[in-house]
């Protein structure tokens, strides 16, 4: 006997996974800033009762610290296979470069969170479990812009960049990627390849800016 919509749908909303919760608390995040997201607004997304999400979540902010773990990781699993292209430092740097602005436009409404989460003063009234999450995820940003200062300093040593301050480079670079969120919004016809074409515009006058005078 075939279920019909309505029983079907009673189903998948007692099934609501983690991974699902995760995606629709982001675009709350990303829509309305987490002072003014509730969890009743991630559950109306879902179309699910809150009892829902506290069945994984203690609280709002424990959620936001997941959401942007799962933005990080996005961006560090980008960024892995750029980091092993083969060539010159600036060739890499390029390669992590374009990883990243992809990843940005690509991830756009977790990035919005882990934008969000720079600001992490907002939770120093916290409980000492939300210090220590903060503190892991200040961490992560910490090791991310740590690989882009690897390679910056690579490319100073082999010669393929010009001589620059590391700390500074690597965060005008991550700075001006990041700066998409304010500007990019995903249109109904963007595609990977639009996506990629966009990335390569950003990442051209970075790259150029950075090569050796003569």
């Amino acid at each position: 006997m075939t279920e019909g919509p309505g029983k079907s749908l009673a189903r998948r909303k007692k099934g609501w996974r983690k991974d699902e919760i995760i995606a629709a608390a982001a675009e709350c995040f990303m829509r309305h800033g987490y002072q003014s997201t509730t969890v009743d607004d991630v559950a109306a997304r879902l179309g699910c009762t809150k009892g829902r999400i506290y069945h994984y979540y203690a609280s709002k902010t424990d959620l936001f610290f997941d959401v942007h773990r799962e933005g990080m990781d996005r961006l560090f699993t980008a960024l892995a296979p750029a980091m092993a292209v083969p060539g010159d430092g600036l060739t890499v740097l390029e390669a992590m470069c374009l990883a990243h602005a992809q990843a940005m436009l690509e991830h756009h409404t977790f990035e919005n969170v882990v934008a969000q989460g720079v600001h992490m003063h907002r939770f120093d009234g916290a409980t000492p479990e939300h210090k220590v999450a903060v503190q892991d995820l200040i961490d992560s940003r910490d090791t991310f812009e740590w690989h882009f200062k690897q390679a910056i300093r690579r490319a100073i040593d082999d010669g393929s960049l010009r001589d620059v301050d590391v700390a500074v480079t690597a965060k005008v670079i991550l700075g001006a990627l990041q700066w998409t969120l304010y500007w990019y919004r995903p249109a109904k016809g963007d595609t990977a390849r639009t996506r990629a074409g966009l990335a390569q515009k950003l990442v051209d006058p970075l790259i150029e800016g950075l090569r050796p005078r003569d």
